[in-house]
């Protein structure tokens, strides 16, 4: 028969071991390193993939956000973060990254892309994924076609002030330099029913809106959903969003490398893709999503509309002022 209490001893040996399994605790919490993201912007499937010793630490870079989080930048880790916030980040607190990775891992677009930043910063970002915009369209199929072959449908006089443009100017100033009018920038806004990302699409299914410009990645499990609406890729092209991997530590560099290489197995590459999210590598596995006939699958980019997408430019500072002007300058009509 079992004892029903413990011995003075057992007791003393069942307090050691618990000592002993709060330090080891301890000393494995202290071995990790934080990888820092704003979490609803990145696809299950890629937080998923990432190694057990990065501790994910949910973050917003937004500007508004960026004094409660000036604690958590300083820290050492690992930041995935979009191009759209890079402003907000002090490079020269950043290793060099791209000394751990092989520099044949990326393809061209990727490439072409970091030789537009100086070089102090594209020594320290590596191109972790990038998303392409996607434009949504409700419970209106007369327009699909003119969609589908360029921008200039969006100044359709029965889509005035029935449009959910992006939150950022930039992004609807490289569109109004699709559009073959004059003063499209102004017209552009003159369509707007409001400026929003992140809640387009709710806004787009319980509003009078008739179309969304948003991230693919956002919009792709209503577009399954909800048959009244349909997507479209203009062949002349769409920004898209880069995303990028910063560290500011040295530890667990093997780690990343591995997990960044893991990346391109060939399930990973279809379950990102089914998310909106495509790998900008040198692997001809991944260069396909890119190549996807839009005929086989048209919740998918046409090769076509990749060729002609295009990505948005660092600015210096005279540059930004320029464009702030333009757009506090073109005044709706």
């Amino acid at each position: 028969m079992l004892k029903k209490y413990l011995t003075r001893r057992q007791f003393l040996n069942y307090g050691k071991l618990s000592i002993l399994f709060f330090l080891n605790s301890c000393s494995n919490s202290s071995k990790k390193t934080s990888i820092f993201f704003q979490s609803s912007f990145y696809p299950k499937t890629l937080k998923d993939t990432l190694p057990a010793i990065l501790r994910q630490e949910n973050i917003n870079f937004s500007k508004l956000q960026l004094d409660k989080n000036k604690l958590k930048l300083s820290n050492s880790g690992l930041f995935l973060i979009n191009d759209g916030w890079l402003d907000n980040l002090d490079f020269e607190s950043f290793y060099d990254i791209n000394d751990l990775i092989p520099s044949d891992l990326l393809d061209n677009r990727s490439n072409d892309f970091l030789n537009s930043f100086k070089e102090y910063q594209r020594n320290k970002l590596f191109p972790i994924g990038v998303i392409p915009y996607a434009v949504i369209i409700k419970n209106n199929r007369d327009i699909i076609k003119d969609a589908k072959n360029s921008w200039d449908f969006l100044l359709d006089e029965n889509l005035k002030g029935k449009i959910i443009f992006p939150q950022s100017p930039r992004i609807i100033m490289s569109i109004s330099k699709k559009i073959k009018t004059k003063n499209s920038l102004s017209k552009l806004k003159g369509q707007a029913m409001l400026f929003d990302d992140q809640n387009s699409i709710k806004w787009l299914i319980n509003s009078k809106a008739s179309v969304a410009i948003t991230p693919y990645s956002i919009c792709l499990k209503y577009i399954k959903a909800d048959p009244r609406l349909s997507i479209v890729f203009p062949d002349e092209g769409v920004p898209l969003i880069w995303n990028f991997l910063l560290t500011k530590s040295k530890i667990h560099n093997q780690t990343i490398v591995d997990w960044i290489k893991s990346l391109e197995k060939r399930p990973i590459i279809d379950e990102l893709a089914n998310q909106g999210w495509y790998l900008p590598f040198n692997n001809e596995y991944s260069i396909n999503k890119y190549n996807e006939n839009i005929k086989k699958n048209s919740f998918y980019p046409s090769n076509i509309c990749w060729g002609n997408s295009w990505s948005i430019l660092p600015l210096n500072n005279e540059e930004k002022l320029n464009l702030e002007n333009l757009w506090n300058q073109s005044s709706s009509p």
